[in-house]
This record gives C-alpha cells, sequence and structure tokens, in this order.
C-alpha cells in the first residue's frame, strides 16, 4: 500500500436528483461560448431526457450548442474524427458528454484530438499528452464506468480491433454530473453490465498494488452498496433508492480505481470488447472470478475483507476459506443479475487467446495487477474463462 501519493479528481462533482438543472449555470460560470454536445441517438431522442434536460439548462442560460449524436459502444476513432471535424466546423469552445463511458470516451478522444494532435494511437499509455482539452462536463446517465470523472479514456482501433487506454490527468472532465434521475430509465440487462463494471471497478483497486487508504475505503463502502442495491436496481429500474446508491457506488469505485488502478481483469476485458465489441461491463463480469481466483495468493487477506464487504460470514473460518468465499459471492452476484457464465456467450474464440494475451499484457491496467502473470498463464485464463459452467 502506498503511504505517499497524489489523489486525483475532478475539481467539481455534482450529485444527487435534480443536479443536471445546474449545467447551464456551471457552463457559464466556465465561460462555455458554444459547447458540442455528445452523446447517442437513443438519448438524444428521448422526450425529457437528458439530453433534452441538459438543453433546456443551457437554452435558460442563453448558450447555444451544437449536437454530436455519433456515439456508440466502445467507441472507435472514427467517432472521434467526426466529433472533432463537427466541433471545429460549428466553432465550438467546449465539451459536453452525455451518457455512459462510450459518450464520456468519445468525448475525452475527441479533446485529445483537438488539443494534441490527429494521431491519437500515439498517446496510448500513461501520462503522455502534453495539451490540456478544451473545458469538458460529463453528464453520466449509467452507474458503471466511473469515466464522468477518471483520466482515462478507452478508444478502439476498428481497423485491429484492438482496444487501447490513454491515461493522462488531463483527461479528467472539468466538472461531473450524477443525477440518479437520469438513470431511471436504463433497460436491466444495461443496468447488470454497467453495475458489474462498477463492482469490478471497486475490487481491482482494493487488491491493487498501488492502492492507498483512502481508496480502500472508498471501494469497500462502493461493494457494500452493490451488493445491497444492484439486484434491486435489475429487479425494479424505478426504484430510486436503488439507483442513488448504485450511482453513489460508481462515484466512489471511479474515485478509487482512478487513483489506485485496476488489473488484469480489465486489461483482459479491453481485449474481449476490442476483438468482439462486447458490452465492457460484460466482459469484466465474465473475466471477474477467474482472474481473482488466480490472484488470491497474492493477498489472501483482502479477499478475505472483500467478503465481509459483500456479507458473508467468515467467523471461525481460515483465511484461506474465507478468502475463497469473495469467489463464491463474485459468482453469486453475476447469477443474480443474468450475466452468462462463460465468455463463449460474446463470442470469444481459443484462436484468438494468444493474440489477446499478448495485448492484454501491455495494457495499462495490467501492470498494478498484485500477481504478476506469464503469457501463457493469461491464454490460460482466457481459457478457464471460455470452459465456464
Amino acid at each position: 500500500m502506498k503511504t505517499n501519493f497524489d489523489f486525483l479528481m475532478p475539481s467539481v462533482n455534482f450529485f444527487g436528483a435534480g443536479v443536471i438543472q445546474k449545467i447551464g449555470e456551471r457552463a457559464k460560470m466556465l465561460k462555455c461560448q458554444h459547447p458540442l454536445i455528445i452523446t447517442d441517438q437513443f438519448l438524444e431522442k428521448m422526450p425529457q431526457g437528458p439530453v433534452a434536460q441538459t438543453i433546456a439548462s443551457l437554452t435558460a442560460a442563453g448558450i447555444p450548442y451544437t449536437v454530436y449524436d455519433g456515439v456508440e459502444p466502445n467507441p472507435k476513432i472514427h467517432n472521434i474524427q467526426a466529433a472533432s471535424k463537427l466541433y471545429r466546423a460549428a466553432s465550438c469552445d467546449s465539451l459536453i458528454t452525455i451518457g455512459g463511458g462510450s459518450a464520456h470516451d468519445t468525448g475525452k478522444g475527441t479533446g485529445i484530438l483537438l488539443t494534441n494532435g490527429s494521431d491519437i494511437s500515439q498517446f496510448a499509455g500513461i501520462e503522455k499528452l502534453t495539451n490540456p482539452l478544451p473545458t469538458l462536463l460529463a453528464v453520466n446517465t449509467t452507474a458503471g464506468t466511473g469515466s464522468e470523472l477518471t483520466r482515462h479514456c478507452v478508444i478502439t482501433n476498428e481497423a485491429t480491433h484492438l482496444k487501447f487506454v490513454i491515461v493522462s490527468w488531463r483527461n479528467m472532465p472539468t466538472v461531473s454530473f450524477n443525477d440518479p434521475l437520469l438513470m431511471l430509465d436504463v433497460p436491466p440487462r444495461m443496468t447488470a453490465a454497467t453495475g458489474m463494471d462498477a463492482f469490478v471497478q471497486a475490487i481491482e483497486p482494493y487488491i491493487s498494488t498501488n492502492r492507498n487508504p483512502i481508496t480502500d475505503g472508498q471501494c469497500l463502502q462502493a461493494i457494500k452498496l452493490i451488493e445491497h442495491s444492484l439486484r434491486t436496481a435489475v429487479a425494479d429500474g424505478h426504484n430510486v433508492q436503488a439507483r442513488t446508491e448504485m450511482a453513489e457506488a460508481e462515484m466512489l469505485a471511479g474515485m478509487a480505481f482512478n487513483n489506485a488502478d485496476l488489473g488484469y481483469v480489465h486489461a483482459m476485458a479491453h481485449q474481449l470488447g476490442g476483438q468482439y465489441d462486447a458490452p465492457h461491463g460484460v466482459c469484466c463480469a465474465l473475466l471477474l472470478p477467474t482472474v481473482e481466483e488466480f490472484n488470491l495468493i497474492a493477498c489472501p487477506e483482502r479477499f478475505v475483507d472483500l467478503a465481509k464487504a459483500m456479507g458473508e460470514n467468515v467467523a471461525g473460518l481460515s483465511t484461506r476459506d474465507a478468502a475463497e468465499l469473495a469467489i463464491k459471492a463474485m459468482r453469486q452476484l453475476a447469477d443474480d443479475v443474468g450475466i452468462p457464465h462463460s465468455i463463449q456467450a460474446i463470442g470469444a474464440k481459443p484462436e484468438d487467446f494468444e493474440m489477446m494475451a499478448t495485448n492484454a499484457l501491455k495494457d495499462g491496467n495490467a501492470f498494478s495487477n498484485p500477481r504478476k502473470a506469464t503469457r501463457q498463464q493469461i491464454v490460460q485464463l482466457f481459457q478457464n474463462a471460455y470452459d465456464a459452467k
């Protein structure tokens, strides 16, 4: 655990029912003259949805805007190229992202192109950006990725099917908005996928080699909230309390991994998502039990803490037996919210495992995993996740 560390997060984070109404006044305070709103077509067309509410707030503040609605899951290079082209054509001066991780990553990627250079792949890795992004306001609509307040930008190269991660403090949005009321209409399947992503993003920083005392507390509280609320949010999407707790958990997990980093689950999930264009949260959930079984021997006491946070009774058990209850609880939560057992469900092919293992070990999330693996061990982890029943 680190005893000397920095702690990064956006300068302002609005949380709670109705905070979306503050975006116009905050944009005006930041001297945004003409923001580009980056979102997807579904949200853009939703009556009284988050885009409509954002536009109403901007209009009330007297701020004109342009909308780019081309965001797609696992955002591609062509998405950010199109958005940056529109930004310049409309003489925009700032960015507002509305959606989940795909919208926020598209916005960050667009900002990188606008201020750092046209070849975004050259910035893959950690702290390679030299120029600040335009002012970025991030309106979050899913309790999942935490991208509205992190330094991570994940883009897929559509030509190679590879995801790459750009990690830089310059990527962090200027302001984030987490309004649980915007999440009431998220479908059960997406609620489950994004919720499991938040769950993984609370677990991996807790066992990360870069963890610190602040992120530890955030992780454990996020896990408790998700264990308490995710099933309810999937079963009853209009349960405001469950949505509020999931939004809080997502923020805590995002803050944690923004500072303590992640591990092999995310490094491997990026390969699955890039290769098969599969939902990121589902990829993470499918890999979680398999990867954490591998990691358990590196820090079993930490897994005992995870088991306790998930409500498991560890009284009278050995450290090893108590730690294994954490893996059991991870599988149970995934089962309860409808996550498949095997990566076969997203079209994974064993012939791709060697290539994906090589790339996973190059992923920026791999370096903070608590147990170091060889390429062949990563191949075996993919195979174990493929054979899971």
